[in-house]
């Protein structure tokens, strides 16, 4: 199968699953019982059916979707459709929170006959495109075949990866100037100079150079040709061997500026969909939980001990710049709370501060610092600028964490990585865990850190009592 037909199977992919979108609402709207309206002629109406379409354009941006659609096997294909949907649904009701649903006549029963439906037509969409898919022989026959110019370790690693077919590509094998070490003499095609004429010959799409930046001049020559005889050539350089796993590539003039480590929410669309669901969220809670819990809980910590009912303390946060973080006081008034991290059986905890901690209710009034905007609702925990300080001596990548706004809960605490960390170690595998929420962060993780954070509070809400 051709490039010109793979083309089009994707863009039939694509279009269906608008269309089942569609077909969704334009049910939905007549099982409402809209039939005395056309949907066509409704105003009201038809301001929602662009919402719901853009909103699964950047659902599916956001998850990557249509990447690779004819390589993805089913479970992965189904994987990656349940998480975008799961996602436009999420993002559908963030937007119908903030603008309402009585703007533009919409029922709620609408919503979920709309979004029921849009599920079940994507599911069967799904199984009659997988069907095709698979009788077309899309992931036998629309391969792209390369050619490595190079034999070294990325050579090497490149060959490796080939070998999965869900890339997309072929190895047809290598040009090298030292044939020996190419240990498989079946894929040894022959010197460097020879690889375009062979390109020419033999069908071949794309060329991956591994060539040494010492070998410039060649590099140089090679791209040349390539471009006047319309090969797809691609370099690999030598920082590969650096370790460093670069997605993003900016160019600053003529100049390649490569970044050592992902920062999704690098991205301003990103950061607004972060930033929207914060302000939301904390609104949400602030009204229904922290509007009834503070009084009654202000009235129990006065009752046990003298003092304020929130506790005050200056914590790093974004760039590590310092900040006032709130929460309910769960300890008796002392003069360690800036220095001495709380501990198993510690002293100074009360008994309604014990549970507090426990079921992280304590932490409730962070919302408010979310709101402010030197939190988030998800994000590394903001520790005391005194450990800060000690653990940046003692762990190389702790203040990566900085990268981002501190949050009330985060990727470490759903793992269960919470409470007291008494050994270096313990810290290390924090830090593990929030500098790889850095660098894999979506929407999406968001929702689930906060279904299992909710999950462990419940949990813990339990053995308490």
């Amino acid at each position: 199968m051709n490039h010109r037909y793979a083309t089009f199977i994707k863009m039939i992919n694509l279009t269906f699953d608008y269309i089942s979108l569609n077909i969704a609402m334009i049910m939905a709207y007549y099982i409402e019982g809209k039939e005395h309206v056309s949907w066509i002629h409704n105003p009201y109406y038809l301001p929602f059916v662009l919402i719901f379409n853009l909103t699964w354009l950047l659902s599916a941006n956001i998850s990557g979707l249509y990447q690779q659609v004819l390589y993805k096997d089913s479970i992965k294909t189904y994987h990656n459709v349940i998480k975008t949907y799961v996602l436009f649904i999420s993002i559908i009701c963030v937007i119908m929170v903030i603008i309402g649903t009585k703007t533009y006549f919409i029922t709620r029963g609408y919503l979920v006959y709309s979004s029921i439906l849009f599920g079940i037509l994507l599911v069967l969409w799904k199984l009659i495109f997988l069907s095709v898919r698979k009788s077309l022989n899309v992931s036998l026959y629309d391969l792209r075949n390369v050619i490595i110019i190079g034999h070294g370790r990325v050579g090497k690693d490149l060959e490796e990866l080939f070998d999965n077919p869900t890339l997309g590509y072929k190895l047809i094998g290598f040009f090298d100037d030292n044939p020996g070490l190419v240990k498989d003499k079946g894929k040894y095609l022959g010197f460097t100079d020879d690889c375009i004429n062979y390109a020419l010959n033999n069908n071949i799409d794309e060329i991956f150079c591994t060539l040494p930046i010492s070998e410039k001049n060649k590099i140089e020559q090679l791209i040349t040709d390539a471009d006047k005889n319309l090969i797809r050539f691609k370099f690999v350089p030598e920082y590969y061997d650096y370790g460093i796993k670069p997605v993003l590539i900016e160019n600053f003039g003529h100049i390649p500026v490569i970044s050592v480590r992902p920062e999704p929410l690098e991205n301003m669309l990103n950061r607004f969909v972060k930033r929207l669901f914060d302000v939301v969220f904390s609104i949400f809670i602030i009204i229904f939980f922290f509007s009834w819990l503070f009084p009654l809980l202000a009235i129990l910590i006065k009752l046990e001990t003298r003092g304020p009912v929130f506790f005050k303390q200056v914590r790093s946060g974004r760039d590590n710049k310092p900040f006032t973080c709130y929460k309910f006081r769960s300890m008796r008034i002392n003069n360690e709370s800036d220095k001495k991290q709380a501990t198993r059986n510690d002293h100074r905890i009360t008994k309604l501060g014990a549970f507090l901690r426990r079921t992280s209710i304590d932490e409730l009034p962070q919302f408010f610092n979310v709101l402010i905007g030197n939190m988030s609702v998800i994000g590394p925990r903001p520790h005391m600028l005194s450990h800060t300080e000690q653990y940046a001596q003692l762990i190389d990548s702790f203040m990566v964490r900085h990268f981002l706004k501190p949050g009330i809960t985060g990727w470490a605490q759903a793992k269960g990585l919470r409470g007291e960390t008494s050994t270096t170690e313990a810290m290390m595998k924090r830090v593990e865990a929030d500098v790889w929420y850095l660098e894999n962060w979506s929407f999406l993780l968001d929702l689930r850190i906060i279904f299992l954070t909710i999950m462990n509070g419940v949990k813990d809400y339990k053995t308490t009592f």
